[in-house]
């Protein structure tokens, strides 16, 4: 009994949670990537002709695919070619709405795919690179490097809502279900089943039989009444939960073009950037300034955050606030985000990354009690049949 309680604790529950710390691990470090790699200037044709290399990112038209493995991208007035080899290459999914009204990471995660398999993309979709460019064949080409990997992201829709959508979207539906998850179900099953085989034709060894089988089906235990009650409400509370880390990482966007603890900082373009903190926002304004999250995630909003391009140090004040305070504008860089906080955005990232613990915590206390109360029916029908 020992070794089959043992087999499918680790191949139904520890193998699967261990890849989904893994797949956790791997979405927050490509959500990290793009981050950095929107501090980076944007590849123009001035740069490109002066043979600058280095850290860049770029925006562009699929245009063709040479050589099998070099991508050239077709921008407003540049053509670059993209060594894919080893490169970081997904598939943003697109949307039903590309607007921010719903606010939530509706969409499917971004599709990794390999790169001798984006033959079959249309031309003209539309792409994201950043990483290393360097001389390649006496030509600066976007490559990958050990220290510097190179991100490609195709994907669909206006610019300005990229970064949002990879920052919302980049992480996983089901963590449970990773790469791991079918060879260890298929796996577990087996072991169960060969356990159940070898001791079939032993009458003493009924129980172990019947205990082995049951054990097999371990993972349907979820799907299976009354259980799937509990199961129903899990999968809520874990889309919930995935919503408040999204949310986390919407409040925290505009900060990573400002210094520690400032709220103005300059753009790759060399645009001022920054908040401005206001008590409150007239009608027009709340019409005019699009919000970063819902307003009924921060619940009541003691103060605006409104982040954007900023005035001139030195000039007019072209839009100013109700109290005076110049209100930003939209930057002209697509990666910079434009919006309104209602809040301090470190105390709601706080405030939702609990949040999101709380209910991760609470929705696997509902899978398990949902599991538990399977285990206990069928351990009352494996008694009477073994009575």
């Amino acid at each position: 009994m020992l070794v089959i309680c043992a087999l499918a604790i680790l191949w139904f529950a520890l193998v699967p949670v261990a890849g989904a710390f893994t797949s956790r691990r791997r979405w927050r470090a490509f959500r990290r990537r793009f981050d950095e790699l929107r501090l980076r200037p944007l590849l123009d044709y001035a740069r490109y002709s002066a043979g600058e290399a280095g850290q860049f990112r770029f925006i562009g038209g699929f245009e063709s695919i040479t050589d099998g493995h070099t991508l050239w991208l077709r921008g407003r007035a540049l053509t670059i070619p993209v060594l894919l080899t080893e490169a970081h290459i997904y598939v943003l999914p697109m949307p039903e709405d590309f607007g921010l009204a719903d606010f939530e990471p509706g969409e499917g995660s971004p599709e990794r795919v390999r790169w001798d398999k984006i033959t079959t993309l249309t031309e003209g979709a539309k792409v994201f690179v950043g990483g290393a460019l360097l001389m390649r064949d006496k030509r600066l080409t976007f490559v990958a490097t050990k220290e510097t990997p190179l991100l490609v992201i195709f994907y669909e829709g206006p610019d300005r809502s990229l970064t949002t959508r990879v920052i919302r979207s980049g992480r996983r539906r089901n963590e449970y279900w990773n790469t791991l998850t079918p060879y260890a179900l298929i796996l577990g099953g087996f072991a169960e089943i060969f356990i159940a085989v070898n001791y079939l034709s032993r009458p003493a060894f009924r129980l172990t039989v019947i205990t082995a089988a049951a054990a097999a089906l371990l993972p349907l235990f979820p799907l299976i009444p009354p259980g799937i009650v509990f199961t129903i409400l899990y999968q809520r509370l874990w889309r919930r939960a995935r919503i408040f880390r999204a949310y986390r990482d919407l409040v925290m966007l505009p900060l990573v073009h400002l210094p520690s603890g400032q709220m103005e900082g300059i753009l790759p373009d060399g645009e001022r950037y920054g908040g401005v903190r206001r008590h409150s926002l007239t009608p027009g304004e709340e019409q005019a300034i699009p919000l970063l999250i819902p307003l009924r995630a921060a619940e009541k909003a003691k103060d605006w955050y409104i982040f954007g391009a900023l005035a001139p140090a030195h000039g007019e004040v072209p839009n100013a606030g109700q109290d005076g305070l110049p209100l930003p504008a939209e930057p002209q860089d697509v990666f910079a985000v434009y919006g309104a906080i209602p809040g301090s955005p470190p105390a709601l990232a706080r405030k939702f990354t609990l949040q999101a613990y709380i209910l991760e915590a609470v929705s696997w206390c509902m899978l398990l009690a949902g599991i538990g109360l399977n285990v206990f029916f069928l351990v009352m029908i494996i008694r009477l049949l073994g009575g």
